[in-house]
């Protein structure tokens, strides 16, 4: 087991309330280095509020979160602006701007934090798209022009465009269809190769859960129930756990590509139809 000096993010004794609802009752979290870490619960259990937490979007009311050594709080400070440069976060629904270019938006982060010409961040832009399965032409359309999966391959873009040490998805695959999901799955695999960043997902895709990360934490009641590989959660015997696994699932789970090894290729026209 890694031990705390390889922790990327450190979540301790999280307290948070919204009004009279507890999200978070004392919580425990660790992020070790070169991980890819699964977030899964039930809807409610906190976990978007819990990588909110981590990226200084909002405070929890009490506890303790690091992320590489630092309190991601004062993100306007020099400070800050230094640590945000070294995450990339997929927002559920994409968090792109409508009245940019897909090309413009996974640029963003380099008109923020670079002094580039434009010329360059749109050649840099583009080749992150390409990474993605996206084409010239894709960068050129609006967010609303584009499918869901297109959607979500422009999001990661923007997200690994400054090529960050930590990635956190928050829920990469909902809303797609299964071949779409199953790109997206080979994406973050393919991601992890090319550029080894730390990952956390948060996600109810229990395909994605089996198929790309190393270890699962399951929140529920406030708290980290248990973690461990998808394997060893679906043979958990205690109720709470069991109840996020499918009983086909825990008497036999099904065979999944180990996290880091290289996805199948695709091609061209299969990423773009997702």
């Amino acid at each position: 087991m890694a031990d705390r000096q390889d922790a990327i993010v450190e979540m301790r004794r999280i307290f948070t309330r919204f009004g009279a609802h507890t999200t978070h009752e004392g919580l425990d979290l660790t992020v070790h280095r070169g991980e890819i870490l699964g977030l899964a619960g039930g809807s409610g259990s906190g976990k978007t509020v819990l990588l909110r937490e981590m990226t200084g979007l909002q405070r929890p009311d009490s506890g303790d979160v690091r992320v590489f050594g630092a309190a991601p709080a004062g993100l306007e400070t020099a400070g800050g602006l230094a640590l945000r440069k070294r995450w990339g976060v997929m927002f559920q629904r994409g968090g792109l701007f409508g009245s940019l270019s897909v090309r413009r938006n996974v640029g963003l982060p380099l008109h923020e934090h670079t002094a580039l010409t434009d010329a360059d961040i749109d050649r840099i832009a583009e080749r992150k798209l390409a990474l993605t399965g996206l084409g010239p032409e894709a960068g050129l359309k609006r967010p609303d022009e584009l499918s869901g999966g297109m959607l979500k391959r422009a999001a990661l873009a923007r997200a690994i465009v400054l090529d960050p040490e930590l990635l956190i998805l928050d829920e990469p695959t909902s809303g797609l269809d299964p071949a779409s999901a199953q790109g997206v799955c080979d994406l973050i695999l393919r991601t992890r190769q090319q550029f080894d960043p730390t990952i956390v997902i948060a996600s109810h895709d229990l395909d994605l859960l089996w198929q790309v990360c190393d270890r699962v934490a399951v929140i529920g009641e406030g708290r980290v129930l248990a973690d461990g590989t998808m394997d060893e959660l679906s043979r958990d015997r205690r109720p709470l756990v069991a109840a996020y696994f499918p009983q086909s699932q825990r008497q036999a789970p099904r065979p999944r590509r180990r996290a880091g090894e290289p996805a199948e290729p695709a091609t061209a026209p299969a990423l773009m139809a997702a």
